[in-house]
């Protein structure tokens, strides 16, 4: 088995443990049961959503994810005893896959997941840090972030995410016109 066909196994599959929206911006994160993802757009009822007329914004920053299993690391890291995912502001709190994984290595390849029975997105690289956590999770909370931060994903098809939808794969995609990349 060659490393584009080991990149495109998982043990296990995922799972939504929470969903974020951020209102507007300086406004207190609020957690749901469902969203909507729209593409092009994001989740309804978050900021983005509303910001999207802007071209400034990013189609690649559709929607952000938190690895769940990241919480205590970086709790312990901040000096916390807990750290709510609200305090994050991604708008999914993903377990049971390194989010790191679900993004292709192969510039022609691409990795399309499933979120429940409707959604479809595309991992489209890591959702840094800003310096905005600082002031959130305390001294220290932006390095403890750094390569911890979660991912960015642009939503491919739409519909309802609801807490406890499974996250798998579901299409590998090889782009023409790319380089191969590592092998």
């Amino acid at each position: 088995m060659d490393l584009r066909q080991t990149c495109q196994r998982f043990a296990t599959s995922g799972r939504v443990e929470a969903i974020v929206l951020r209102p507007a911006r300086g406004e207190p994160a609020i957690s749901v049961s469902e969203a909507l993802a729209e593409p092009g757009r994001g989740l309804l009822g978050d900021r983005r959503v509303a910001g999207k007329q802007s071209a400034r914004l990013s189609p690649k920053r559709e929607i952000t994810l938190f690895q769940a299993e990241h919480l205590p690391l970086v709790a312990e890291w901040c000096g916390l005893d807990y750290l709510d995912p609200l305090r994050l502001r991604r708008n999914l709190l993903i377990s049971g896959l390194n989010l790191v994984g679900m993004r292709s290595p192969f510039p022609d390849m691409q990795l399309e997941w499933a979120i429940g029975n409707e959604v479809r997105i595309r991992i489209t690289g890591p959702c840094d840090p800003c310096s905005k956590m600082a002031a959130e999770l305390g001294v220290g909370s932006y390095n403890a972030l750094r390569g911890h931060g979660g991912m960015t994903a642009a939503i491919v098809t739409g519909g309802v995410i609801r807490i406890g939808d499974s996250v798998n794969l579901h299409a590998a995609r090889t782009l023409p016109g790319k380089t191969a990349g590592p092998d």
